[in-house]
């Protein structure tokens, strides 16, 4: 039994439908098919009109060289006034080559024979007098009984070489185009043959070499894109395709390798949190090492007042006195060191002015110059030149150079230099000893809270902790150094207000 299957025109029809272009194709026929058939366009009309010049030349030189071939002849029987001799020279230009026409003129343009459909009066033209003037050939285009004709005319010359006339050839003027019409027609048609195969050709390349491994590429897109993300595509087809999938891949890999980094991130900020508790609790004991401080201030100066009394109500070579003497230089180191950790734990400056350096350095070492008068280190200061002016708080700023200042003091041998300058857009406060300098390694822990180089009883190694907060708070940049000829460089890099001091 036979099976009947219906038929349904719509059906039939969608399924032969013409496919649409896609974006690459038609990017390739704007430009890459369009211009290569535009250049040939124009290459064959370049073509055919240096073809239809080369045989307008060619018809033109056989018309001058009939010309020439006749001249001789035809100059000898007008020279003779022999109209036979001259008529059957004309006759013979029929043989000689495929001319309409040709005719002997006199110098005034008056015909004196003809052959043909030629000028029959040329008394009204100005060619008897261009060529008699110029005794050159002249040729042009005219309408001659209804024809359109090109016509030659070459000027007749006696014994003595004087023009005694004109011959006119004529040729029809459809000669000229005649003989380009059908590789014109050849030209065009093979050129619409082309045209059509390298359609073809870049339509079939594209799907054979290209289209086909993008559908499968844009396949592979579509399955990630519905969730299985573990699947990858495949690298066929040309390089610029294998290296989309491969672009494909790696993105694929990157989002996978993401996802852990996430994770990763997300245990990071668990730690991080469990540091900023520690760090809440670090601030919890600082403030109450704050406190500490400040009640340690006040019973230390009730001991340093009371060891002072006592200390001159003794004698001044007695043991007491050595002792109370003792006492009160603790009690100094306490106060020192109590003082330095209200320094390091005091809050930053809340509002920034703008500051006169000089005045801030000149401040410093006013302060701290009876401790140089104690010793005999020198003190030295130099100062550039119109410096500019910068913003900050000039108590932190007077509390940093006073620590470097001091440190540079119990370290120098015999002088400490201080020196202002300006660089580009900071402002550079360098302090400088002849001392021993700075160890060469672990520096980095020179700037952390009590660390320290010096004895024990000597420091407390909050000094240049101080100095490194405060120049931190101005959003500048504490640099260590040794100096070349010896000694220790330490540099406060600032920055400095734009406009210059009056």
């Amino acid at each position: 039994m036979s099976k009947k299957y219906p038929f349904r025109f719509g059906t039939l029809t969608q399924r032969w439908a013409l496919p649409s272009l896609s974006g690459l194709q038609r990017t390739l026929l704007l430009f890459v098919v369009l211009p290569l058939l535009l250049l040939t366009a124009l290459g064959i009309r370049f073509g055919l009109e240096q073809a239809n010049q080369f045989q307008q030349q060619r018809l033109k030189n056989d018309l001058e060289l009939i010309g020439r071939a006749i001249s001789i002849p035809i100059g000898t029987a007008l020279g003779e006034n022999d109209r036979q001799a001259i008529e059957l020279a004309l006759g013979s230009v029929f043989v000689l080559g495929e001319v309409y026409g040709a005719s002997v003129f006199d110098v005034n343009g008056v015909r004196l024979a003809s052959a043909g459909v030629t000028e029959s009066d040329l008394t009204r033209t100005p060619i008897p007098d261009l060529i008699v003037a110029t005794g050159e050939s002249q040729q042009g285009f005219s309408q001659v009984g209804g024809r359109h004709l090109f016509s030659h005319f070459m000027p007749l010359f006696d014994v003595g070489g004087n023009i005694q006339g004109l011959i006119q050839i004529t040729r029809r003027a459809s000669d000229f185009g005649r003989a380009l019409d059908q590789l014109t027609i050849i030209a065009w048609a093979a050129w619409a043959l082309l045209g059509l195969t390298i359609i073809c050709a870049v339509m079939l390349g594209h799907y054979g070499g290209v289209g086909r491994h993008v559908d499968k590429l844009l396949a592979h897109m579509q399955q990630v894109a519905q969730g299985d993300h573990s699947h990858r595509a495949a690298q066929e087809g040309p390089s610029e395709v294998a290296a989309l999938a491969e672009g494909l891949n790696h993105m694929l890999d990157s989002i996978e390798q993401a996802r852990k980094e996430v994770d990763g991130h997300r245990a990071a900020e668990t730690a991080l949190l469990a540091q900023l508790k520690d760090k809440e609790k670090m601030a919890a004991i600082g403030g109450m090492a704050r406190g500490v401080a400040h009640e340690l201030g006040a019973p230390l100066s009730v001991i340093d007042g009371r060891a002072r009394r006592l200390q001159r109500s003794s004698a001044e070579d007695s043991p007491q006195q050595r002792e109370f003497s003792a006492i009160r230089a603790q009690v100094a180191r306490l106060t020192s060191t109590v003082k330095q950790l209200l320094d390091y734990s005091r809050p930053a400056a809340s509002t920034l002015r703008k500051t006169d350096p000089v005045q801030l350095v000149d401040s410093a070492l006013d302060a701290i110059k009876p401790e140089f008068e104690q010793t005999q280190i020198q003190l030295n200061s130099h100062y550039q030149a119109d410096l500019p002016a910068l913003y900050g708080a000039p108590a932190r700023l007077e509390l940093a150079l006073l620590n470097l200042l001091r440190n540079a003091l119990q370290a120098a041998k015999n002088q400490v230099d201080i020196n202002l300058s300006y660089n580009e857009h900071h402002l550079l406060i360098r302090i400088s000893d002849d001392g021993p300098g700075l160890p060469e390694t672990n520096r980095a822990q020179l700037v952390e809270p009590f660390y320290t180089t010096k004895a024990p009883g000597e420091g407390t190694g909050l000094g240049l902790a101080i100095v490194q907060t405060i120049v931190e708070e101005h959003g500048g940049e504490l640099l260590l150094s040794n100096r070349p000829e010896g000694g220790c460089q330490v540099c406060m890099q600032l920055p400095a207000h734009k406009e210059t001091n009056a």
